[in-house]
């Protein structure tokens, strides 16, 4: 039987829709000896699996159409249950970007001052969105060169150390080990502050309207409902709450910025710079608020037409410069309103107890950053999950009893580990710094530029190797961020726990 089938459709059916094409290009692709032997098993592509899923290149003619050689693109051989489509791509983008650090920019702007705020956060913005298009960019190259349809942020890391020189593939397995714990570090500590937010904002309405309850108490009020929340086990079935979360986010943005913009005092009442120790607390929240790196690779993994992530008008940067210039906006605006009484980590406890608009605002905001929990909750669970599973169960299935009961058991721990987590730091502003300094800071800005000049290593670099020098440049800021940051913000904890005592 010949490997290659034929194709007899008219050109114009080449022209459907891409989900259509897509299943067209499945159907008739060349196969090659090995995909012949699969005997046609079907592989599900989860949300940040670190088990790579290998995919196999189809072997082509050399006087075959350009129609035949677009088979041959790993992303087309993808086989998703329950793809994203473009919009829910987006959506989930702009909830895994906007959460509660949109909310602690004013705070931003306090440590930094107005001009290097506003500078320092449209800078930050691009580099962190340059960042995310290196790691899709590398795991495109990774996927063409080493075979695959899907990379995880782990897959990328170890699969680059292994393209680079020889004294360091040696330690590709350590830098797929370092990356997960910075993800589950970070994811975790996202979700702590979650978390805290979402406690605090309902302790100040229930305080208002009804009677005094300790902190403690809301969060153990919210620990049953957001475990079974997280009990959802596919993205796919997460975008009606993300689409509320952002429905509840736009509508207390808005009437935040009508509070931010009411009577605006002069700007000669603010800073222009801050002290050095601030400007490091300020690159702390700042990259704290471009959450996203975590979820960009495990959204794009996901989508029905992955090719529309990237480019200049792509899901990527429509989401990211909506995010950034929404971010500068919130953090110029808030801290002139406010000036320095923003130092509570959130500018949704800065507005006027009295009025009935304002509760409402902590309302919605609460709600919106309780549903978003899971989509933040996913990437931690994914890495831990899979070895556990192997351990934990015989069966290989994910829908046996045993399994699922093992499954929600250990999703039921983590979220409990958020929990005390909450209880031991339930200081927003002192988490934001502190996780955006240490771990997000090591994902955003460290490691992209390092898979992505391993991975080109060491003749495709560019010309005068600008590549090589772009990722030097941008490694030692984020190094400097790292250090200077979480130094400074395990003092602020430090100081804040002095202050408490006494």
């Amino acid at each position: 039987m010949s490997l290659v089938r034929s194709y007899t459709e008219p050109e114009s059916r080449m022209k459907d829709s891409p989900s259509t094409t897509s299943l067209q290009l499945h159907e008739n692709r060349a196969l090659s000896p090995k995909q012949v032997g699969k005997n046609g098993s079907d592989e599900k592509q989860h949300l940040l699996d670190s088990d790579y899923q290998s995919g196999e290149t189809s072997v082509y003619m050399e006087e075959e159409s350009a129609f035949y050689k677009s088979w041959e693109d790993p992303l087309i051989e993808r086989k998703l249950d329950h793809p994203l489509s473009n919009s829910e791509t987006l959506v989930h983008l702009l909830k895994g970007n906007i959460g509660t650090g949109i909310l602690a920019m004013p705070d931003a702007f306090r440590n930094a001052g107005w001009i290097v705020g506003l500078f320092g956060t449209l800078f930050m913005g691009a580099i962190c969105t340059h960042c995310m298009h290196i790691m899709v960019g590398v795991a495109h190259h990774l996927c063409k060169n080493c075979g695959g349809s899907a990379l995880s942020f782990a897959d990328v890391m170890e699969r680059s150390f292994e393209k680079g020189p020889k004294w360091i593939q040696k330690y590709s397995i350590a830098a797929r080990t370092m990356t997960n714990i910075f993800l589950c570090i970070t994811q975790i500590g996202f979700c702590c502050v979650y978390f805290v937010f979402v406690a605090a904002n309902l302790q100040e309405v229930v305080k208002h309207y009804f009677f005094d309850i300790d902190f403690f108490w809301f969060l153990t009020f919210l620990l049953v409902p957001l475990v079974l929340l997280n009990w959802i086990r596919n993205l796919k079935f997460l975008t009606p709450f993300s689409i509320l979360a952002s429905l509840l986010m736009i509508a207390g943005l808005v009437i935040i910025f009508g509070y931010l913009l009411h009577d605006v005092p002069s700007i000669n009442s603010i800073k222009e710079i801050g002290n050095p120790q601030s400007l490091a607390l300020f690159f702390g929240t700042a990259v704290y608020a471009f959450e996203g790196i975590g979820v960009v690779l495990p959204l794009e993994n996901n989508m029905r037409t992955p090719l529309d992530f990237g480019g200049w008008n792509g899901v990527l940067n429509t989401g990211m410069v909506f995010t950034t210039c929404l971010y500068t906006a919130v953090g110029f605006f808030g801290y002139l309103k406010y000036g320095n009484a923003c130092d509570l980590g959130s500018v949704t406890l800065y507005l006027p107890p009295n009025d009935l608009l304002a509760q409402m605002v902590r309302l919605m905001m609460a709600i919106a950053i309780f549903f978003s929990f899971p989509l933040q909750f996913y990437v931690p669970f994914n890495i831990i999950w899979p070895p556990l599973k192997s351990k934990l169960t015989r069966d290989k299935c994910d829908d046996t009893s045993e399994s699922l009961i093992a499954e929600y058991t250990t999703r039921t721990l983590l979220i409990f580990c958020t929990f005390l987590l909450a209880i031991a730091v339930p200081n927003l502003g002192a988490v934001i710094t502190l996780v955006g300094s240490f771990s997000s800071s090591a994902l955003a800005l460290i490691f992209p530029p390092m898979v992505e000049m391993l991975a080109y290593y060491p003749d495709k670099w560019g010309p005068y190797k600008y590549i090589l020098w772009k990722d030097v440049l941008i490694i030692i800021f984020g190094f400097i961020g790292f250090f200077f940051g979480t130094y400074s913000a395990v003092l602020n904890i430090m100081n804040l726990e002095e202050s408490s005592s006494t």
